[in-house]
């Protein structure tokens, strides 16, 4: 088996939520995070055959990294990649390694908006450059700031919300939680302080927990 391009950029991005990841059998990748505040799943174009858990996925996309494209061949505690040389890679221990165990669902919805990959980038961009830890969405806006800090500095852009009941809200979220892959979102906001961030091109989602000063009504 070979790794799609695509399924390598899942994996990078995986990483970023948690070092570690098990492989089902099967397309679809889920990982979440330690502080299970972030839940992604992937539906990529791979069928895997067994289930394989790496415990520190930057080595592993490292390892593969030695190659330019390496053909992978999944043996029952270890894989080899190779493409002319070969690298053995052990599994881990699967007691040691993250798995989501049940099917994330929203609860009831109040909030839903697309938030486009150039907002993405933009809002993104603009947390890091003034060191905006947090982001609300409040009233059509998304705004960046440190809510710790009446004086921060801050940037925000309007987004066309639709709001089921017409209540006010703000909702609050970590900077730091939002690893998302570049791409546009469907994303649908619940006052169960929970969110879901759909790619539209992509069969790609998120479910990233709002902080507790989120409101709703």
């Amino acid at each position: 088996m070979k790794l799609s391009d695509n399924t390598v950029q899942v994996l990078k991005n995986f990483s970023t939520i948690n070092q570690n990841l098990k492989i089902g059998i099967g397309n679809t990748l889920a990982t979440m995070s330690a502080m299970k505040n972030i839940v992604a799943q992937a539906t990529v174009e791979e069928t895997f055959e067994r289930d394989v858990a790496i415990y520190d996925l930057n080595e592993f996309l490292a390892s593969m990294s030695l190659f330019d494209k390496p053909e992978l061949d999944f043996h029952e505690d270890f894989l080899v990649m190779w493409e002319g040389d070969k690298l053995q890679y052990f599994y881990s221990d699967p007691s040691v390694v993250t798995t989501v165990t049940k099917e994330i669902s929203m609860p009831s919805i109040d909030v839903t908006f697309t938030l486009s990959s150039e907002e993405l980038s933009n809002i993104t961009k603009a947390a890091a450059v003034i060191g905006a830890p947090d982001m609300i969405l409040e009233n059509g806006s998304l705004k960046v700031t440190d809510k710790k800090n009446s004086t921060a500095n801050h940037y925000s852009k309007d987004v066309s919300v639709e709001n089921q009941s017409g209540s006010e809200y703000g909702f609050w979220f970590k900077v730091e939680n939002l690893k998302l892959m570049p791409g546009t979102y469907e994303v649908s906001v619940s006052s169960k302080k929970i969110s879901h961030f759909k790619n539209i091109n992509a069969d790609l989602e998120y479910f990233i927990a709002l902080e507790p000063e989120s409101y709703y009504g």
